[in-house]
């Protein structure tokens, strides 16, 4: 384990592991045991959300939308938040915080120890909440390209690393996924996002959804995690070829890997490949 708040990979792999369980269910039970998250719950909650049937189940960002047809429950698992899928006579323990309750007693268990998440209801279009109307595109789909990249960077003098984490700029690039797919596509993660090529913005953009989609395949086997487990995946264990591995020789040119701090975080990187 690397760490413990989930990322994009993570928040991707949950949302497929309660989609099966939780799509088509009506809520019959809502338990909010604590409001005060990162902001305070709601009120209406219970109210509002009961009677109502799960008709999807999407990711945006780090963000899982519950949609039903009133409207949309957007839901941010914070810094050490996760869900699971439980029985409802399962006692609940010191941090869990809300159930859904659906039809036999299967329930949708929100626990956060930090309380740094939240779960807000809006009746309007997700798109349009304040939390995510300014986000930048997805990383995996074809709204990320090298063009793209290019475009948005265009007289930006801020480090190419900072850019692509920039969730204006595209959302859920963690810090190390941003190491990973920078030397993946050789670019030194010191540069100027404005000097960089449009050859190799559209390597750098194939190399962050292949890091990516590598972390959400190996997620996969945490699926069994959702029901009666912990139902957290966290850091997935992954072959990582320079976060974590300051002094140790890197996998192509035997160089030692490099780290240095970039704003709070660090960065890891190869001096030699990375250009």
């Amino acid at each position: 384990m690397l760490g413990t708040m989930p990322e994009l990979p993570e928040v991707e792999t949950t949302c497929r592991g309660i989609a099966t369980h939780i799509t088509g269910q009506q809520i019959s039970r809502v338990v909010v045991r604590n409001r005060n998250l990162r902001w305070p719950i709601t009120h209406k909650l219970e109210e509002t959300l009961t009677g109502q049937t799960i008709t999807r189940v999407e990711r945006r960002a780090k963000y899982l939308l519950l949609g039903t047809e009133n409207g949309t429950i957007i839901l941010h698992l914070g810094m050490s938040g996760s869900l699971r899928i439980v029985n409802a006579v399962v006692p609940p323990e010191k941090h869990d915080h809300v159930d859904l309750v659906f039809q036999h007693y299967k329930t949708l268990r929100f626990t956060d120890p930090r309380r740094f998440g939240s779960l807000h209801w809006t009746s309007r279009p997700p798109e349009k909440h304040r939390l995510l109307r300014e986000l930048g595109v997805e990383p995996l789909g074809d709204e990320l390209s090298g063009d793209y990249l290019y475009e948005h960077s265009r007289g930006r003098k801020v480090a190419v690393k900072h850019f692509i984490m920039d969730s204006h700029i595209v959302v859920g690039i963690g810090n190390i996924y941003a190491s990973e797919a920078l030397f993946m596509a050789g670019i030194n993660p010191r540069r100027a996002a404005g000097r960089i090529s449009r050859q190799k913005y559209a390597l750098l953009a194939e190399m962050i959804k292949e890091v990516l989609n590598d972390s959400i395949a190996q997620g996969g086997t945490t699926l069994r995690d959702f029901v009666n487990g912990e139902g957290k995946p966290g850091y997935f264990s992954q072959h990582l070829n320079v976060y974590g591995k300051a002094g140790e020789p890197c996998v192509s040119c035997r160089v030692p890997i490099k780290e240095i701090r970039q704003g709070q975080r660090s960065t890891f990187y190869c001096p030699k490949c990375q250009k």
